[in-house]
């Protein structure tokens, strides 16, 4: 049984129907707008999986359904939906994930007096993000795009009475919205030079070798082809959302939200948007590979940011005690392992670490939320200490989610996946800058993970909150068991012995054999040895010696003070943008302010003054000149009236006297003048 292509559209409608249910349901009404919002993500599950068992029946055929939006012109705007394998695959991850965070946030959010109000959102943001998946049309990707953005700004300020949360919230948006504007800009020039927004579209589409060809050979400033251009303004937006170097500043921050939250928008779904979006877009992106001629590349322009965001965001995470914040520094780190396997031309190995990522991180952010949950909202792992024993489910599975983030050969997901794009960086002839990164981050990763379970499973409570720690309930438990199957299972998938994944996304016939394991096994031994060095020295420095209370000093920090600070206080991006962006944001905003007081002010003033004097020298004329002549005028027509009025008297011999007395004057008139 399968889910055509003109039906695709009920896979986003189901979780918006619950969004909409959730918005008119009072705040008493907690059950119904739960149980809409977890029936609709089911529902829609279900639906994804039928879509994915026939887009696997033909995986090289891209199944399209366009449709006109309104007339424009002499033609009409047209939308559609897409079923690939892509497509499919996405889908389902964004539903299991989304149904059991859903299913989580019962517990973790129960005794939150805006409980109906949190799962609308909930549902508005997986609809938003559905319909980007399932879009044939960059106009329909584009407005699913924006509403995943408020989506996320409700969520990340769902606690809107705290300001940093708040502050999150805005932040998060405004950044993302920098990106967004290169991706509307980038929107706009592709439907100038192509005519259409659609991606497949029976030859004309935009991904389609026709319209390629086109935009290859046209070029721009700087000798750019035009698609490079357009695919690198598209990438702007994948900047933003997937929190690449240098708009990663939002997504840190972004853990003020409620712990679901972080699982589902920046661990599993919207931060991976911009990956699948690049993905999506990657014959677009790769047009200008066989142009030597061109100056850059936007592939490589994506493998370069990628190498660096990931190396940025493990360094950082090295020194931070915020336990969602480790795990948020981690997410960028892991965006950027994505976007440096597109940028090599991997772009099959980016959706399988996007994928593989996308359920253990899951798991590490609702495991964080158990722990929080546990210990009362206490999330410094400074603070934390003596869990294992405590929160026994929790640890497990959460030490499940460290291992295949880390990269433990080679049971867990999270190895195969990163050796899939550490040894497409190793092909790449360009620049070895993305394989170095990749490795460095490989043990940087190991480290930091084994820190955060030292620091927050081992030793002995240190605070009440963690002394007095419980076991989470049954219906937090059970989506961490899930996942955590997950985590392990689903690299089996993508292994070099048996690609099966790789296959089905590129629809190209699977090849498999044992021989392939441990292809390239000096690199994979290499990685083994970072990921072993990593666990070492994180067990060494925080687990062989835990902690003894939450004042002690951090060993790392104890041996170089002054990096470990540099490192908690993020590099001071934050700080260097206020003292950059924000300054010149600030200067603008005083040159705009002081010209509408004095300049635009000044003349509007004035011209309000000119106004005002016309006023009087009108009123002046027209109470002085016209109305005193209209009145002088109408006083002697009114004295006039008064005399001729005395004068009818009505007595006939009065006027019989007159006519006498002017009969004489006539007369008299006539002689004096000589008639004859």
């Amino acid at each position: 049984m399968t889910l055509s292509v003109q039906h695709l559209w009920l896979i986003p409608a189901l979780p918006l129907a619950a969004a909409a249910v959730g918005a008119v349901l009072p705040r008493s009404g907690r059950v119904p707008a739960a149980s809409a919002a977890i029936a609709a993500m089911g529902a829609a599950f279900v639906l994804s999986c039928l879509a994915l068992n026939g887009a696997l029946a033909d995986p090289a055929r891209h199944a399209v359904h366009n449709f006109a939006w309104f007339d424009l012109g002499h033609g009409a705007v047209m939308l559609g939906w897409l079923l690939d394998p892509l497509t499919a695959f996405m889908c389902v991850m964004v539903t299991f994930v989304g149904l059991l965070i859903f299913v989580f946030s019962l517990g973790y959010m129960r005794d939150d007096p805006h409980f109906a109000r949190f799962f609308c959102f909930l549902s508005l943001f997986a609809a938003a993000m559905l319909g980007l998946l399932v879009a044939n049309s960059l106009l329909l990707l584009f407005i699913c795009w924006e509403l995943v953005g408020l989506a996320s700004y409700l969520l990340i300020g769902f606690w809107f009475h705290r300001p940093a949360a708040a502050a999150a919230a805005k932040k998060a948006f405004l950044t993302t919205r920098l990106g967004d504007l290169g991706f509307l800009l980038g929107l706009l020039w592709l439907y100038d030079s192509a005519g259409s927004l659609l991606f497949y579209d029976a030859g004309r589409g935009v991904l389609e070798s026709g319209v390629l060809a086109g935009l290859t050979a046209q070029t721009v400033a700087g000798g750019l082809a035009l698609s490079t251009a357009i695919g690198l303004l598209l990438f702007c937006g994948a900047v933003g959302k997937s929190g690449q170097f240098p708009l990663h500043v939002w997504l840190p921050d972004a853990m003020e939200g409620p712990t679901p939250v972080s699982a589902l928008i920046h661990a599993a779904t919207m931060v991976a948007a911009g990956v699948f979006l690049v993905a999506r877009l990657y014959p677009l992106m790769a047009a200008d590979q066989a142009l030597a001629a061109v100056p850059v590349h936007a592939l490589t322009v994506v493998a370069l940011i990628g190498a660096v965001t990931a190396l940025l965001g493990a360094v950082i995470a090295v020194a931070q005690d915020d336990i969602k914040r480790v795990l948020a520094f981690s997410t960028v780190s892991q965006l950027g392992y994505m976007m440096l396997a597109l940028g090599v031309g991997a772009w099959t190995a980016a959706i399988f670490h996007l994928l593989t990522h996308a359920f253990f991180k899951a798991l590490l952010f609702l495991g964080a939320g158990s722990v929080i949950h546990a210990a009362h909202h206490e999330q410094d792992i400074r603070r934390l200490g003596g869990l294992r024993t405590r929160l026994p489910a929790t640890y497990r599975t959460f030490v499940i989610g460290m291992m295949a983030l880390a990269g433990v050969p080679f049971l867990f997901s999270g190895f195969w996946s990163k050796e899939a794009i550490l040894h497409a960086a190793h092909g790449w002839t360009v620049s070895p800058l993305p394989l170095w990164a990749g490795l460095a981050a490989v043990a940087l990763t190991a480290f930091y993970m084994t820190r955060l379970v030292a620091e927050t499973f081992f030793g002995s409570p240190r605070s009440p909150a963690a002394a007095h720690a419980e076991e989470s309930p049954a219906v937090m438990r059970i989506p961490l068991v899930l996942l955590a199957g997950c985590a392990i299972l689903l690299g089996f998938l993508g292994t070099p012995a048996w690609p099966w994944l790789q296959a089905r996304l590129a629809g190209a016939p699977l090849h498999g054999s044992l021989e392939h394991l441990f292809e390239g096994g000096g690199l994979m031994l290499l990685s083994i040895a970072l990921v072993g060095a990593g666990i070492g020295l994180g067990w060494r420095f925080y687990g062989r010696r835990p902690r003894a209370s939450a004042a002690a000093a951090d060993p790392l920090a104890a041996a170089s003070p002054t990096l470990m600070a540099a490192l908690a206080a993020r590099l001071g991006c934050d700080e260097f943008y206020a003292a950059t962006v924000g300054r010149l944001h600030a200067l603008a905003a005083a040159v705009a302010d002081g010209l509408d007081r004095w300049v635009l002010g000044a003349a509007v003033s004035g011209v309000g003054l000119l106004g005002q004097f016309g006023g009087v020298v009108s009123r002046e004329n027209d109470e002085g000149a016209l109305n005193g002549g209209f009145d002088a005028a109408g006083a002697g027509l009114r004295g006039a009236g008064r005399s001729y009025a005395r004068a009818q008297t009505g007595r006939v011999h009065g006027y019989l006297r007159a006519l006498a007395v002017a009969f004489v004057v006539l007369g008299l008139v006539l002689l004096a003048g000589g008639v004859p």
